[in-house]
């Protein structure tokens, strides 16, 4: 199956690597324009560079963007309407986690993650749904996690911070509905995915890589860690029209973590 998303006019954040260059990528392959945006200006160059090489010249554009500040949600857009025409298609993967459980999470740590995995999803749709509604009909993309479904004693800040895009893409979900905007916005809650996040979790914990994810898939049902386009897949469904009857849900691909 080809040309799933062909047409749409997509905007990723955190498109530098990992989960973001693979959603923009998958993207592209299935028929779409995308602006890649990253505070890595570089790395987000990178990831639209591949694109076109392997889809064409103007598939994919690229800014630099720090998703936690509203301004520059206003120059992506800008961007998202100048480069690609319009814009349809909003992901917001840009995401972090700070470590630290209740007693040892600086409050610094706990402020930044939140602007970065809730404030961003705030501003983005505030400044996007203006275009978006201009180029009906759309798909908001709000990448949570399994951790904001199920709770750890260690990461306090990541599991509230990932919670509120749950339940804030329910919100505008009913909005959007209630308003007859066209425009439908779900989550997406992935466990352990193989991203580079992984190589820095092995440095921290002076390990090999190898041994993490053994290590990671012994607490998955299914038994191994998540690639990247097992994620994409599911970025691709609910940007397409396939997935026209579904907003306020969620998708869990955890393996079957939350099935225990």
């Amino acid at each position: 199956m080809s040309g799933r998303v062909a047409g749409k006019l997509a905007l990723v954040t955190g498109a530098a690597q990992g989960l973001g260059a693979a959603h923009s990528t998958l993207l592209a392959k299935e028929g779409a324009r995308v602006l890649c945006t990253d505070i890595n200006a570089n790395g987000a160059a990178n990831t639209a560079q591949i694109i076109n090489e392997r889809f064409g010249a103007g598939t994919a554009y690229s800014i630099e963007h720090d998703v936690t500040n509203a301004s520059d949600w206003e120059k992506a857009v800008d961007a998202a309407r100048e480069k690609l025409g319009g814009l349809n298609v909003l992901v917001n993967n840009a995401g972090m986690g700070v470590a630290g459980n209740i007693e040892t999470c600086k409050f610094e740590d706990w402020k930044r993650c939140f602007a970065v995995n809730v404030d961003s999803i705030f501003h983005g749709c505030q400044k996007a749904l203006p275009l978006m509604r201009e180029h009906a009909p759309g798909s908001i993309i709000n990448i949570s996690s399994i951790a904001g479904l199920i709770a750890s004693d260690t990461m306090p800040a990541y599991n509230s911070s990932k919670a509120a895009v749950w339940m804030l893409s329910k919100s505008i979900a009913l909005h959007c509905a209630k308003n007859n905007m066209q425009i439908r916005c779900n989550s997406i809650h992935p466990t352990f995915v193989d991203t580079p996040i992984l190589d820095g979790t092995a440095r921290h914990h002076n390990i090999d890589k190898g041994v993490l994810m053994e290590k990671l898939a012994r607490q998955i049902p299914l038994k191994f860690v998540g690639e990247p386009n097992d994620i994409a897949n599911a970025v691709v469904y609910l940007a397409s029209d396939e997935s026209r009857f579904m907003t306020g849900a969620e998708i869990k691909l955890d393996g079957g973590i939350s099935a225990m």
